[in-house]
């Protein structure tokens, strides 16, 4: 009795297999396929977006430091005239007369309003040298046009400088405010406060309409 039953049940398992999918078996299995390969392209899409945010915000951070590093050895204010009045105008605060490249500026206030980049009043973005860093091919060598390095495209360096209180760096004085001297106080004079800083890293890319800040780093210079 159980061999013949044992010989049943294979002979029923071999009808089955014989028989093939049926075509309820067949859509189940192509939606299980569809299903498993729509959440592989998903997932695969978002780590590429992932990866390539990384990448922007790596390189926004570098970016931000490597104008905070030129900067850093700088003094405030230009340190043979520093700032002087004539009459209600501040003479000392910007880029001063003839100061046209990353070179010429000498002090920390020189580069305030300044924009290293695409859409920027300079050339860039730079390094920690002055120098425009260039667009790179996928074997690391520099794009050139008509025997020109390219600057690393879409990406600029804003700089924002502040003159900010002696006693609360948080509120911002204007670059002709000063203290006058009142009795034993010997006041504060132009170019006797700290500064803010702020350099801030925008990116357009190709299909942007305008830039966006991808970070920003400031930091204060002690009187």
């Amino acid at each position: 009795m159980v061999g013949r039953a044992m010989k049943a049940a294979r002979m029923n398992l071999a009808r089955a297999a014989a028989r093939g999918f049926t075509l309820l078996e067949a859509s189940m299995t192509l939606v299980i396929l569809g299903v498993g390969v729509i959440a592989f392209v998903e997932a695969q899409q978002s780590f590429m977006q992932s990866n390539g945010w990384s990448s922007q915000a790596a390189t926004a951070t570098f970016l931000a430091n490597e104008l905070r590093e030129r900067m850093r050895k700088l003094s405030r204010h230009d340190p043979v005239n520093g700032l002087t009045l004539n009459g209600s105008t501040v003479v000392g605060w910007g880029r001063d007369t003839g100061e046209t490249t990353i070179d010429d500026l000498d002090d920390v206030d020189d580069y305030d309003g300044l924009r290293f980049g695409a859409d920027g009043n300079m050339p860039g973005p730079v390094n920690a040298w002055g120098e425009v860093i260039p667009e790179l091919d996928s074997t690391g060598v520099p794009l050139m046009a008509n025997d020109v390095e390219i600057a690393l495209r879409g990406w600029s360096q804003e700089v924002t400088v502040e003159k900010v209180d002696a006693s609360n760096n948080t509120t911002v004085r204007t670059p002709a405010y000063s203290v006058a001297p009142t009795g034993t106080s010997p006041g504060r004079a132009m170019d006797k406060f700290p500064l803010r800083v702020k350099v801030t890293v925008y990116y357009r890319g190709p299909l942007d309409s305008s830039a966006r800040e991808m970070t920003h780093v400031s930091w204060i210079v002690p009187e």
